[in-house]
């Protein structure tokens, strides 16, 4: 007797059997787009499951794409808030200096007319207020940017940075130049030891986790945990062999903050997030071959490895940067590219320049929220995301299960 597809796919509902559902989660969806390319390439297989699976991904109604200009208008608008945001950020402080004495002050810099503002505005402005916003602007595009990119390679909208144990390296290079008075090389000792550490630790989890020429994403995870954990470990010995000065300094960088901006230090940030920043958009078309599977993208002409290889250490530059001069900042790779995702879609095309829009808008945000809320305090600004990112995290999980029937 012949079942019909509606009647297969009913019984595919959670809790009616194991096969095919109607519904798919969040980060699926991009794959649909590319199902029928998909569905020709697995024919070539030639086994019973395969042939299965090509029918059903054929007779499967594709995802509905989102408008095209609604990537635009997004960008628009991240691009309009995140210059409102940086103006603000520059005018609002302890110091007040109007928005149109500040835009007077940027046309004077830079030749334009304008008008320069009194010696004491002059160096709240150029010394402590725009290094600082744009440094918020370089660590959120660059974790934001690199959060896009681990969820791209994992296939899991819940990644982040972090999970590959690159934050976590960092913090113990800081934590162990801090803790040993090591002053190398003067005031960058920190930074220099932070980032080194960083790309170090991403290396060895990708050594670790590699195996016959290849590098399975859930090893791979499952050595970042590893790492993640053993770091942990040495920040907590060094700290126990710290003195009372050093344990004040190793806890006031763990907890995040853009509070010792410079230009020097944006100087130090720029060129690592320039590369990643302007290598990552050039990944965009082969990450949504890749949320097909490795086997159809490898199919379609995808280096797999090779493309895993070259994004996880854009994300390690990208994030050892970030977190070298700001310390450890959490949730922006992952609140931000999801909601993007939820948007306009899992398109990298518009997801990866836009993540890096949207983190560089929350950090500008949020730093300036970290310095005003409490004022004259500042609250620690990683404190400040984990704070607001953590009940998003907890919603998203919840989401996720709703919309999966289950964990499974």
């Amino acid at each position: 007797m012949t079942t019909s597809y509606e009647e297969r796919a009913d019984e595919a509902r959670p809790g009616r059997g194991p096969s095919l559902s109607k519904e798919q989660p969040p980060e699926t969806g991009g794959a649909a787009e590319a199902a029928g390319t998909g569905a020709g390439t697995g024919s070539s297989t030639g086994s019973g499951t395969g042939a299965a699976a090509e029918g059903s991904s054929a007779e499967a109604p594709p995802a509905p794409k989102p408008p095209r200009g609604k990537a635009f208008v997004l960008t628009v608008g991240l691009s309009l808030a995140l210059l409102a945001g940086c103006l603000l950020s520059a005018a609002i402080g302890a110091y007040s200096i109007p928005i149109g004495d500040v835009l007077g002050s940027l046309q004077h810099r830079m030749g334009l007319g304008g008008q320069p503002l009194d010696r004491v505005g002059e160096s709240v402005l150029w010394n402590v207020r725009l290094p600082r916003v744009v440094l918020a602007l370089l660590v959120g595009a660059s974790l934001g940017c690199a959060g896009a990119l681990m969820q791209g390679v994992f296939g899991n909208p819940l990644a982040e940075p972090g999970v590959i144990g690159i934050s976590a390296g960092a913090a113990v290079g800081a934590v162990a130049s801090i803790a040993l008075g090591l002053t190398f090389f003067g005031n960058w000792t920190i930074t220099v030891f932070a980032f080194i550490a960083g790309l170090a630790t991403v290396l060895l989890v990708y050594t670790l986790s590699r195996s016959g020429g290849r590098t399975e994403v859930v090893t791979l995870i499952l050595t970042g945990i590893a790492v993640n954990a053993f770091a942990g470990a040495l920040i907590g010995l060094f700290i126990f062999f710290a003195d009372n000065a050093q344990i004040t300094q190793i806890t006031f960088w763990q907890l995040g903050s853009l509070s010792q901006a410079t230009w020097p230090k944006v100087l130090a940030v720029l060129p690592c997030a320039l590369a990643g920043l302007l290598i990552a958009p050039f990944y965009a078309r082969k990450l949504d071959l890749l949320a097909l599977g490795e086997r159809p993208a490898r199919h379609l002409g995808v280096d797999v490895e090779r493309l895993r290889i070259t994004l996880v250490l854009v994300v390690a530059l990208l994030t050892a940067a970030a977190v070298a001069v700001a310390g450890i900042i959490s949730f922006v790779g992952l609140l931000v590219p999801h909601l993007l995702r939820m948007a306009n879609g899992p398109g990298h095309r518009f997801l990866v320049p836009g993540s890096a829009l949207g983190g560089a808008l929350v950090l500008v945000a949020g730093d300036l929220a970290a310095r005003t809320v409490a004022a004259p305090a500042e609250l620690p600004l990683g404190v400040l995301t984990a704070l607001f990112g953590s009940p998003f995290f907890f919603w998203l999980l919840r989401r996720t299960r709703r919309k999966q029937g289950g964990w499974a």
